[in-house]
Parts: structure tokens; sequence; C-alpha cells
């Protein structure tokens, strides 16, 4: 299957970027490379994009894409989790950056590749890891975690009200037969979720695969560190803009850049500053951007997504 992710945003992603085509941009999640080619398709013969994607298939599709844009500009792609930003930089010998993209959503692909096990809507066996050479996959997880955990996560990435049902029924079933399929867990989730809840809203198990999903990628815990991270690295009008898809990772976002942008807090009646606290950004979005219609009408999956950006001072 052809690795294909409509890029959510594009336009507004390019114009918040604001690319030089002297300059180097990092797309942390670079996917089928939809917002990469357009980065790329901006520079000139000095200017660097660097890609970081975890996924194999993306990885391939990426490098074929970018390679067929005629360009002057040069591109370098790395396999590895982008909370390693700091560590492909420093390989590079490169200090800071102009400008970095993240894309937080599940590509496209990712989710129509049935076998991968990221959607409630094929059987298949329970992976979801973006990274297959994470030792660690969804079905690893279901079957071993403690029922107080799976509730927990369950409830707190996948904000679902049925949590501790639904823990309770996969403990409940996993000690009968263990659970090995996608198939399987959404059957258990539905049964765990009375008839009447299942009538109204997303289908029963979205929320539930969701959270199951952030769990297996650690990807909340990743976008904390790396805020702190690409931050540090980026030059000084150098913009950070982040695509988020749900309310957890928005959270984040908008907490730590207003903690980035905060100067003295020192109480007022002081005479002079002793907390010495200096904003590192300007936030340029004060509320998130989302999608146009003609946009939702064409990818319905960016119906969730909210864009975010800041620029270092």
């Amino acid at each position: 299957m052809e690795f294909v992710h409509k890029p959510i945003m594009l336009d507004e992603c390019m114009e918040f970027l604001n690319i030089r085509p002297d300059g180097v941009y990092v797309d942390c999640t670079l996917g089928g490379a939809g917002h990469s080619s357009e980065i790329l398709k901006r520079l000139g013969e000095n200017g660097l994009l660097i890609g970081i994607d975890q996924d194999e298939n993306a990885i391939k599709a990426a490098t074929k894409r970018l390679s067929e844009i005629k360009t002057q500009g040069c591109f370098a792609i790395e396999h590895t989790n982008f909370e390693n930003i700091r560590e492909v930089l420093k390989k590079r010998k490169i200090d800071s950056v102009d400008g970095v993209l993240m894309d937080l959503g599940v590509s496209s692909h990712q989710l129509d590749e049935g076998e991968r096990g990221f959607s409630y809507q094929h059987d298949a066996p329970l992976d979801m890891r973006m990274n297959r050479n994470n030792p660690v996959n969804a079905e690893v997880l279901v079957n071993t975690l403690s029922q107080q955990d799976l509730a927990r996560i369950i409830r707190d990435y996948g904000e679902e009200k049925w949590a501790s049902r639904i823990a309770e029924f996969i403990v409940r079933n996993r000690e009968i037969q263990k659970i090995k399929t996608t198939g399987e867990l959404v059957e258990i989730i539905k049964a765990a979720i009375p008839a009447k809840a299942r009538r109204t809203g997303p289908h029963p198990a979205k929320r539930t695969f969701q959270a199951i999903r952030i769990a297996v990628n650690r990807e909340l815990e990743v976008l904390e560190n790396l805020l702190n991270d690409v931050v540090d690295v980026l030059s000084p009008g150098g913009r950070i803009v982040v695509i988020t898809f749900h309310s957890l990772e928005d959270r984040i976002v908008k907490r730590a850049f207003k903690e980035m942008s905060q100067s003295c807090i020192c109480p007022k009646d002081l005479p002079q500053c002793v907390c010495g606290i200096e904003p590192k950004l300007k936030v340029i979005t004060r509320k998130p951007v989302t999608p146009k219609e003609e946009e939702l009408k064409n990818n319905p999956r960016a119906r969730s997504s909210k864009l975010r950006t800041a620029e270092r001072l």
C-alpha cells in the first residue's frame, strides 16, 4: 500500500514557518513528506530540510517523494523518534535551526494499513507501534497491565468515562484467553459500554484505542520533553509549529508555550526583579488555528486538528 498522508493545514504551516531559502528546518513527523515536500521546494542551495520519523514505511515513501522534487535545497532523513532531535542535530554538527514542524496525527496510511493494529475498523494483531522495533506493543499492555493502570490510561489518555468498566472487562476476558487482535478488543469494549451509551457519539472503541496507542508510543511523555528541547535549538526568530489532534496534546502545547513566553513572576511590589525569568518565546497564535471548511470537506480526518505556533526570542 502506498504511503499517503494528506498534509493538514498545509498553507497555514508554510505561512507560520516563515521559511527562508537559506534556513535549516526540521519536520519532526515526516510521514509521507506532505509538509516536507513544500518546505523543500522553498529552500535554496544553502537550505536544509531534516525529516525525522520512526516508521520505516514513511521513511521509504518520503525519501522517494523528496528525491523527485527539483530544488536546490538539500534534505536528510533520520529514522528515529523525534525526542532525539538534539542527537540528530549534533550528529550533523548543527547548533540551531530556523523552524520546526510537528504534526502529531497518526497518518492515514497507518490507520488504513489494517495489519498495524491502529484501527478499530480492521481486525488485525494488537500492535499500534509507530516504530516496529519497539519491544512493547498494544498486546503486551492490554494483557499485562493491572486493572487499575488500564483504567487510568483509558480515562486519562482517552477521556473515556467508561474507563473503569472497560478495564474490568479486559481483565476478566484475558483471564480466560489472551487478547490478541483488535477485533477481540473491540468486542470487549462494546460489551463493557451499556447499549444506550453506544447509540450516540463516536465508535465505542475510539477513545480506548486512542488511549492505548498513546501509551504504547509514549506520545504525551515524549511531547512534553520535546517541546523544551525544540525551543532550545531554535535560532532567534525561528518558529515552532505544532498540529495536535486531541485536547490532551493541545493542552500540553498551550501550557508549554505559555510558560516559555512568561517574563518576570516577582511580586509587583518588589522594586526590582529577583526571579531572573526571561521569556524564550513569543506566542504567534493566541488561539489555535483550525482547518478551513473546504479542507474539512476534502479531508474529514482534519476535523479535530489545531495548530499553534510560537517564535524564539
